[in-house]
């Protein structure tokens, strides 16, 4: 099984962090939260800060462009508000301004969610992410009056179209009215129909659309998305960079022989364990993944076997890319070297940017 990738060479301010600033794209991770035990906390845990900054850290040193704190895969509904706003603070300090921090804050009522987007505005973050009201079935004055309250904290909104776990579906027609109030920049797009991003597109064609679900963000990207506010990151952060880069590059076979080996364990995303099953993947790559607070808990057995499958097969497929790469790079530098082979044994396998 290969190792944790390792660190980007150049950490740092990148050339496009103004654009993704502003439209709030490029590679976000929705962040998994770790906790350490401690019988005096909620459920025997409380978030473990250290640890988690750690994990920001190596996410953005390994490529990716931003990190999204208090999002559903870092639990938000199971933490107190003083909860959520060490984890957002945490995620700010951890990454510097070397990459974004956009910080979840869905909540039940618009004056829930605009109180945690002012707190964010407040501790330093780069934009916050928004579903539509939670535990209720808004209709479209009511959405709109949310996400107009949320913006009025002043930074970059992402709204949040996930009709699964909500029952409110952003349709195109109600992201078209969404897209026209100051500071709301970008969708992220959760429905499971990949038609949707020309749609959207149509409709609201000054929002940014972003693709929320892993096992389509192919597809997304093919289609018009600009960033990906993604989930198995957290397991795969360069690997997810460089085919993040590849798709927006057009090299689409070099991008799909990256990405089928990698969408069996992608799909656990966009399954109800989806908690589970990413913190599962980081422990199997030497990550600390960890247990989940209630209502969510552990992965059946079965479930374990499923997701140590999907895993083997994505990790065996980047392994072995990794030793071809390895090996066609010394071949490269010997034919470069000439007869003695001199140069080849200085040689170190070249590195290309696509970003």
């Amino acid at each position: 099984m290969p190792q944790p990738a390792q660190a980007h060479p150049q950490p740092g301010h990148r050339p496009d962090a103004e654009t993704h600033a502003q439209r709030l794209t490029g590679v976000i991770v929705a962040t998994a939260l770790p906790y350490a035990d401690d019988a005096a906390a909620p459920a025997g845990l409380r978030p473990d800060l250290d640890a988690y900054a750690d994990h920001c850290r190596w996410l953005i040193d390994n490529g990716c462009d931003g990190v999204g704190p208090n999002g559903s895969l870092g639990e938000y509904s199971s933490l107190s508000d003083a909860e959520r706003r060490a984890v957002a603070r945490t995620a700010v300090e951890a990454v510097g301004r070397d990459a974004l921090v956009v910080v979840g804050v869905h909540a039940a009522g618009a004056h829930q969610a605009r109180r945690h987007a002012e707190t964010a505005a407040e501790d330093g973050a780069d934009g916050v992410l928004c579903l539509p009201p939670t535990l209720y079935r808004a209709n479209t004055a009511e959405i709109v009056h949310h996400f107009e309250e949320v913006a009025k904290a002043g930074l970059p909104v992402m709204a949040y179209n996930n009709p699964l776990d909500t029952k409110v579906d952003l349709t195109p027609e109600i992201l078209r009215e969404v897209a026209a109030i100051d500071n709301v920049v970008a969708v992220k797009e959760f429905s499971g129909d990949v038609r949707r991003v020309l749609h959207i597109r149509e409709q609201a064609p000054d929002l940014a659309v972003v693709a929320g679900a892993d096992d389509l963000v192919l597809e997304a990207l093919l289609m018009g998305a600009t960033g990906w506010f993604a989930g198995f990151p957290n397991v795969f952060p360069a690997e997810s960079a460089r085919l993040f880069a590849l798709a927006r590059a057009g090299r689409l076979a070099e991008a799909r022989e990256l990405y089928e080996p990698l969408v069996a364990a992608f799909r656990w995303d966009s399954r109800t364990e989806f908690v589970q099953a990413i913190k599962r993947g980081m422990d199997l790559v030497g990550r600390y993944g960890g247990p989940c607070r209630p209502p969510r808990g552990p992965l059946s057995p079965g479930q374990l076997a499923e997701v140590d499958a999907d895993m083997k097969r994505a990790t065996q497929a980047l392994a072995a890319a990794q030793a071809l790469a390895a090996t066609q790079a010394l071949a490269a530098a010997q034919a470069l070297s000439g007869p003695n082979g001199s140069a080849a044994a200085n040689a170190t396998a070249p590195h290309e940017d696509l970003r």
